[in-house]
C-alpha cells in the first residue's frame, strides 16, 4: 500500500526540485558561456538543452509527491482552480523560493564562484514583460491541457515548452517567480538584476491568472446539444 505524502514530504520535494532546477539554469548558463568563446547563441543553446532536460527529470521523479510545481505561478494557478489549499500553497511558495536561492548558491559552489552575487544583467522593458506574460501563460496552458488529456505527458510537454520558450520569447522564458529570484543572485549568463525582477514576476503572475481563467472554460468540455 502506498501511503499519501505528508506536507513535509511535499515541501522537501518542492524545495529540492526548484533548487536543482535553478542550479541547472545557472550552472549550464555559466558552462555554456565559458565554452562558447563569446558566441551567445551557442551559450543559450547549451543553457536551453540542460534546462529542458532537467525539467523532464524533476517532474518525473517529484510529480507523484508534490505535483512538481517548482514555480509559484503554477502554485497560484492550482489555488485558483481550488486544487490546493491556500495555507499549503503559501508553504509551497516559501519552499520554492528558498530552494531557488540555495540552487543558485550550489551552482556557484560547483564552479568555485562567490556563493552570493548581485546580478548586473539588464532585463527590463515592455517587450520583456510581455514575453514573460506570454511564456507563463503558455506554460500554465501546457500543464492544464496535459492534466486534462494526457497526464503522463506533463514532464515531456513542460520540458519541451520551456526549451521552445528560451528561443521564441524576448526574455528567454523565465516563467517562474522563484527561478527569477534565484537568478537575481548570480552575476553570470542567466542572471537578472534585482531591480528588474519585480516586473518579470508581475508579468508571470498575470500570465498565470489569465491562463487559469481560460483553461477553466476551454478544457471544461461541456456539450452544446
Amino acid at each position: 500500500m502506498i501511503r499519501p505524502y505528508t506536507l513535509s514530504h511535499r515541501l522537501v520535494a518542492e524545495a529540492l526540485g526548484t533548487g536543482l532546477l535553478v542550479a541547472t539554469v545557472v550552472g549550464s548558463g555559466f558552462m555554456g558561456e565559458t565554452l562558447a568563446n563569446g558566441n551567445d547563441a551557442i551559450a543559450l543553446l547549451g543553457n536551453t538543452i540542460a534546462t529542458g532536460a532537467i525539467l523532464f527529470v524533476l517532474i518525473t521523479i517529484f510529480g507523484g509527491i508534490s505535483g512538481a510545481h517548482f514555480n509559484p505561478a503554477v502554485t497560484l494557478g492550482f489555488v485558483l482552480r481550488r486544487d490546493l489549499r491556500v495555507a499549503h500553497a503559501a508553504s509551497y511558495v516559501v519552499a520554492q523560493v528558498v530552494g531557488g536561492i540555495l540552487g543558485a548558491m550550489l551552482a556557484h559552489a560547483m564552479f568555485d564562484l562567490a556563493l552570493v552575487q548581485a546580478s548586473t544583467n539588464v532585463r527590463t522593458g515592455g517587450a520583456q514583460w510581455l514575453a514573460e506574460g506570454v511564456a507563463t501563460f503558455g506554460l500554465l496552458l501546457t500543464i492544464y491541457g496535459c492534466v486534462r488529456f494526457r497526464p503522463q505527458a506533463v514532464a515531456a510537454a513542460v520540458g519541451l515548452y520551456i526549451t521552445a520558450g528560451y528561443w521564441f520569447t524576448a526574455s528567454t522564458s523565465f516563467a517562474n517567480p522563484a527561478v527569477t529570484i534565484g537568478r537575481t543572485l548570480t552575476d553570470t549568463f542567466s542572471g537578472i538584476r534585482p531591480v528588474d525582477a519585480p516586473g518579470f514576476i508581475a508579468a508571470q503572475l498575470v500570465g498565470a491568472v489569465l491562463a487559469t481563467w481560460l483553461a477553466l472554460w476551454l478544457f471544461r468540455g461541456t456539450h452544446d446539444d
